[in-house]
């Protein structure tokens, strides 16, 4: 084998690079893993904005396959800051000695797969071809920053920065007007602490998002010894929850349609008071019925009214467009109160647009601003728009770019038809963003590498049927729910052009893994191996968990959905 021709070649070292290069190094294998930064962290080593945090507390977010790992490292806080997790990584790439096998500062530019040997051929910015049997795509659902153009921004005097592309080194706000675009939850997490520095600070708002309190602290060490007592309960505890964390499945058999309202509203005060994202958890019928969702955001709309002085700046700040949970549920530290400080200012830009940037600034329809810095937090070409930078061609020169152009398809989130031996780890229409992302991370790690050890020398791909059903599986299952109510990067809503269509899996984490375990205790159903199609199929129906309360009340304010799901 010559130093370019490897078993496996991985894009991307975070959480899911490293995993599966040790996985794949402890079977035998010769892997590169292949990443664009100075070194491992993924979306960690880039997203070094101020403020910048895990919203899935550390204890969970974490790896759970170094036993002694998990003893040893000491998280210091509840919801992990972006540096501390950034240390945890290369803690692992070091304790593993797996830096030796990832080529750094390195983009990959094409992936192509050649028939005649059945093996994929993968171009990098500098001009290297490597050759290997199988190729991963670990390459993140949220690392593709979006940013949207703006008029005149080449004119701007002062300094601009994008969340997602931080600079490495410490940028001062102190003395300075500064200008913030978006309200996501970048924003969300960076402007209370923008705002102690700026001497002014404007943020434009187009849509204000949902936001719980995080209540964070500092780690009790009684707690942190009392669960790592018990990890291993925890873990599995995990694996069964809807989301991949504990908290979040209903344990509340009523639906809050069917209580009094102050029963209700005490139930969601005890999840407020709690923090977190187990919030939308406190009833079942929040997350598929409209009238029900209702309650809760008005719950959340009647806590920003008490946080925020101003009662015109608090209704600007409450959405009203779109369910609750339906936007990625923001989980925020002071973020309301900032705008009660003298030097914070909002502006809607649905009632005042913004014209273009300026050599001073920026301009509205209705004011010229000034700022000494530019803030875009304006998000990422989620779930697919890494993978549709890279020139990746399949079977007959088929790109998955043209395939994917009505939107992903894939069988599982694992692979995609016409794609033999390319595997995507956390892919679109798997639970990945929905979820505990280590959680997902870690089975899809687990099914990749066992795969790759069955299919051996061969070539394995799935069957377009089995990908179709699962396409549509997943699409009336969304359906169900009230996520395709809002615009989101879910749906794909915030990059122009970008086809609309729900690219997570809803079903939960412990129903999709049982029907990845399915998949596989059936001689891999829905996939071709060696040109031999599995004897078998997997119907999902079989493994998602019914609430017929819920269908019912589905089938009540909505029975086309559930007449497509069924």
């Amino acid at each position: 084998m010559s130093d370019n021709s490897f078993d496996a070649i991985i894009v991307g070292a975070g959480f899911s690079g490293l995993y599966l290069l040790h996985k794949l190094r402890g079977q035998g294998l010769s892997v590169r893993v292949i990443e664009m930064g100075k070194d491992v962290g993924g979306t960690w080593y880039w997203n070094r904005y101020p403020g910048a945090r895990c919203d899935i507390e550390s204890m969970e977010y974490s790896y759970s396959w170094d036993e002694e790992l998990e003893q040893e490292w000491q998280w210091s806080e509840r919801y992990s800051p972006q540096p501390e997790i950034l240390d945890y990584l290369g803690h692992v790439a070091d304790r593993h000695d797996l830096r030796r096998d990832i080529a750094f500062e390195t983009k990959v530019t094409a992936a192509h797969y050649n028939e005649d040997r059945d093996r994929w051929s993968v171009t990098t910015d500098g001009g290297e071809t490597l050759d290997a049997r199988f190729v991963v795509m670990a390459t993140g659902c949220l690392s593709s920053p979006n940013k949207p153009q703006f008029e005149g921004e080449e004119d701007f005097t002062g300094e601009t920065y994008l969340t997602g592309l931080w600079p490495h080194e410490k940028v001062d706000f102190t003395g300075k007007k500064v200008g913030v675009i978006g309200t996501g939850s970048s924003a969300i997490q960076s402007i209370p602490q923008i705002a102690k520095e700026a001497t002014e600070l404007t943020v434009f708002q187009r849509t204000p998002n949902f936001a719980i309190p995080a209540h964070n602290h500092d780690l009790d060490p009684d707690y942190v010894a009392s669960i790592k007592a018990s990890y291993r309960e925890l873990r599995a505890e995990a694996k069964e929850q809807a989301a991949g964390f504990t908290g979040s499945s209903v344990v509340n058999e009523d639906l809050a349609v069917d209580l009094p309202r102050e029963k209700v509203e005490a139930e969601l005060q005890r999840y407020w008071d709690k923090g977190g994202l187990t919030f939308m958890a406190s009833f079942s019928d929040f997350g598929v019925s409209l009238n029900s969702n209702a309650i809760a955001a008005e719950f959340i709309r009647d806590r920003i009214r008490e946080r925020v002085n101003d009662p015109d700046t608090a209704e600007l700040l409450c959405p009203d467009s779109y369910p609750a949970g339906a936007k990625r549920m923001c989980v925020d530290i002071g973020y309301y109160e900032t705008f009660n400080e003298d030097h914070v200012h909002l502006v809607d830009i649905n009632a005042e647009p913004i014209e273009r940037i300026t050599a001073a600034g920026l301009k509205t329809s209705e004011k010229d601003y000034e700022f000494d810095a530019i803030v875009f937090a304006t998000g990422f070409d989620a779930m697919t728009g890494t993978l549709a930078k890279i020139d990746i061609s399949g079977r007959g020169g088929k790109k998955l770019k043209d395939k994917w152009a009505d939107g992903p398809r894939t069988y599982l989130g694992l692979m995609s038809e016409g794609f033999p031996n390319l595997f995507l780890v956390t892919g679109p229409q798997s639970p990945s963003v929905i979820s505990n992302m280590i959680v997902s991370i870690e089975q899809h790690v687990e099914w990749i590498s066992d795969c790759i050890e069955r299919v051996g020398k061969g070539v394995i791909e799935p069957l377009e049927t089995a990908e179709n059903d699962w396409v549509d599986h997943c699409n009336a299952v969304a359906d169900l729910t009230v996520y395709p109510y809002a615009k989101s990067w879910y749906l794909g809503d915030n990059v122009p052009g970008k086809p609309r269509i729900f690219m997570a899996y809803l079903g939960g984490v412990p129903e999709y893994r049982r029907i990845c375990d399915a998949v596989v205790e059936k001689g891999y159903a829905g996939f071709r191996i060696d040109g031999v199609a599995g004897n078998a199929t997997v119907d999902p129906m079989e493994f998602f968990e019914q609430n017929e309360k819920v269908l019912a009340l589905v089938m009540k304010e909505r029975p086309e959905a559930l007449a497509a799901f069924v």
